[in-house]
């Protein structure tokens, strides 16, 4: 950090990872720098392309698994106006390293492939405190030199552990029109088996990425449940095709960060108004799987969001009774409907993964929604 501020680095923008977290934690105890979260990895790096247009010479921290949202503003972006920008990216599912996650395999194995790609040179992080001078040095000669981006990949325990002393984001200075007097937050699992105890069997249950879907699977694992696994914020747009494909009740469990990364989502649930659709999100304002920075959620009013976007109804309740009965309620008359409810922050120690491939998990609902003709 020493050797980037004297070269003048920042803003920090980017979205959480596991092994960006003691870099994150420690931009924002610093007084002299500054980290903004952003919903996307694309999003990020067109703040940082306004950024360097400002004067600022910004770095963009992101999981390789977010690369693929990097894609147009790097090509029709960064690369036609000249920008350049530092790119740290770390890599997940590294095919030399130990074994990771099923949705890491295929970006780990190509990461590299993927930068050749678009042109964007790159290098390893680098492991040793002698080598950080003259790779910083390397890559502000490029950028100078071309306009262009440079990216260190960074792989799992370069970089060392650190104890933040502050949180990922200041909340807002009110809260938004919908907030309401919070009793103490339900845990993510106690509002998820009030869902499950609500909803209709015949539902599919589409579980976004992380500890949602890891919790729901250990509560009831069924031939209709679909648990996401990377694809951060696609959950709700699962759910539109299979709720547009069949008239089956189909029920989204999301997340504040996930559906931050892609709120054109709502949009396209309340234009198209799936009838049998409940949109549940709950909302811990922070990425619990990544090492629960804050997201921006405090300033966000979801139901009117939700409303403006064309929901037949939107709410945000407290406490897994109310959870409950606005799931049941949903189901009764035609849709879409949000449901919004803050949870509190953690999961159990020993949470555990789902036992089923991601490809089997699929395959058992296709079969169970389209089952094959005698």
């Amino acid at each position: 950090m020493d050797v980037l501020g004297a070269h003048g680095f920042g803003p920090w923008v980017g979205v959480p990872c596991s092994y960006l977290r003691p870099f994150i934690d420690y931009v924002i105890d610093r007084d002299d720098l500054r980290y903004i979260a952003a919903t996307n990895e694309g999003e990020a790096l067109a703040m940082a392309a306004g950024a360097q247009l400002a004067g600022a010479r910004p770095v963009v921290l992101l999981q390789n698994s977010g690369l693929g949202n990097l894609v147009n503003p790097l090509t029709s972006l960064l690369d036609p106006f000249r920008i350049p920008a530092l790119l740290i990216i770390t890599l997940r599912g590294d095919p030399d390293g130990a074994p990771d996650e099923p949705q890491h395999a295929l970006m780990g194995r190509t990461t590299r492939d993927v930068l050749r790609a678009l042109e964007v040179a790159h290098d390893w992080f680098p492991a040793s405190d002698a080598d950080i001078g003259p790779a910083v040095a390397r890559a502000v000669e490029h950028m100078e030199q071309t306009g262009r981006p440079f990216a260190f990949i960074l792989r799992k325990n370069v970089v060392g552990e650190y104890t933040p002393r502050r949180s990922a984001q200041p909340a807002p200075e009110s809260p938004p029109a919908a907030a309401l007097t919070e009793r103490p937050r339900p845990a993510r699992r106690e509002a998820l088996a009030a869902v499950l105890e609500a909803m209709r069997p015949e539902s599919v249950v589409v579980a976004t990425t992380g500890k949602t879907g890891r919790e729901w699977f250990e509560l009831e694992d069924r031939a209709r449940n679909l648990y996401l696994v990377g694809s951060m914020g696609c959950a709700p747009s699962v759910a539109l095709g299979i709720a547009t494909t069949t008239d089956t009740p189909v029920l989204v469990l999301d997340g504040d960060g996930a559906l931050l990364m892609r709120l054109e989502a709502v949009a396209s649930v309340g234009h198209l108004r799936p009838p049998r659709f409940v949109h549940v999100v709950l909302d811990n304002e922070a990425y619990d799987s990544t090492g629960a920075q804050k997201t921006i959620a405090p300033s966000v009013d979801f139901p009117g969001l939700a409303r403006a976007c064309g929901y037949a109804s939107a709410c945000t309740v407290d406490g897994v009774v109310e959870l409950g009965r606005a799931v049941a309620d949903a189901q009764r008359v035609p849709g879409p409907h949000f449901v919004h409810c803050r949870i509190a922050l953690g999961a159990s120690k020993d949470l555990g993964r789902p036992t089923i491939a991601p490809h089997d998990v699929a395959n058992r609902l296709r079969r169970t929604l389209s089952p094959p003709l005698p």
